[in-house]
């Protein structure tokens, strides 16, 4: 892949992380950082960030970040960092050192719980806010889908393969995808190692965190987060087959804060493909209005 450079830089205890960096030239406009998932990495934006930083009219910079443990970013050899305080405390990090005193930020699940707790912490960082399936509340069931199958690590023999796999597994909650948007998928969930097998590309130890979790008890919420966030102008999107976001959540969201705006992801699961066509006219609009 190109039309973007990698930038490595350390996080506040040091670990080295790293970002993909599309336009760095492209200063007119607020930047977009964009912050993938749980076990994800930048590569999940990469359709999404050519679209916007090689627009013909406006085209903006965007970062895409690997957080600690994922993608090519080090793994903490103490996996209890591998948390939502520690990651954004990193993300400032790395937007402080690209010299990013403001910008709008684009937050898919994990990535969205970071920017609830960015609102609280460095709230004058962000100018406006896209949350990808996320809220602040989560549904348990969802998150013990996504506990079940980063438990289950599978390597696959080739990227058509992994395609097949995830077709197979997420294809019911995902019937908009064609097949080059699952080999998308799979090349960037999985990575090559020396001796040419799949793996995917994030620490094993991510899986631990979710097994930890009691899900006998009520998962934590950020009302008082999402308060701060919804002071800012912001798009939540919601796929229409979310087992892990509600429309019941959603809905408590615009009761909230009326002035949000928000976008359903149809024929899309958790979490949407924001360059999806489907979808992305709707989110490059708010995008231009930033």
């Amino acid at each position: 892949m190109t039309n973007f450079t990698s930038r490595f830089l350390p996080a506040p205890d040091g670990l080295r992380l790293h970002a993909r960096d599309y336009a760095p030239g492209a200063a007119a406009r607020l930047p977009i950082v964009c912050l993938p998932g749980l076990s994800r990495n930048a590569r999940d934006f990469h359709p999404f960030a050519l679209l916007l930083s090689q627009d013909a009219v406006s085209p903006r910079r965007v970062i895409a970040l690997d957080y600690r443990g994922r993608g090519l970013s080090a793994r903490d050899e103490n996996p209890a960092n591998y948390n939502v305080a520690t990651e954004c405390r990193d993300v400032i990090a790395i937007c402080a050192a690209l010299g990013i005193s403001r910008a709008v930020f684009v937050g898919t699940s994990r990535g969205g719980l970071i920017l609830h707790i960015m609102a609280a912490v460095q709230p004058e960082l962000i100018a406006a806010t896209v949350l990808n399936d996320i809220g602040p509340e989560i549904e348990a069931e969802g998150l013990k889908e996504i506990r079940d199958y980063l438990s289950n690590r599978a390597f696959p023999a080739t990227i058509e393969a992994a395609a097949d796999a995830l077709e197979r597994l997420h294809g019911p909650s995902f019937p908009a995808l064609g097949r080059t948007d699952w080999l998308d998928m799979a090349d960037a969930i999985y990575t090559k190692t020396g001796d040419g097998h799949l793996i995917p590309d994030h620490d094993p130890a991510l899986a631990d965190q979710l097994q930890a979790i009691d899900f006998s008890k009520p998962l934590p919420t950020l009302w008082p987060q999402f308060d701060l966030l919804a002071q800012k102008p912001l798009l939540v999107v919601r796929g229409d087959h979310s087992r892990l976001f509600s429309a019941e959540a959603l809905d408590r969201m615009k009761m909230r804060a009326p002035g949000i705006e928000t976008a359903t992801a149809e024929g899309q699961g958790h979490a949407p493909l924001l360059h999806h066509a489907s979808l992305f006219p709707q989110v490059k609009a708010f995008l231009d209005r930033q």
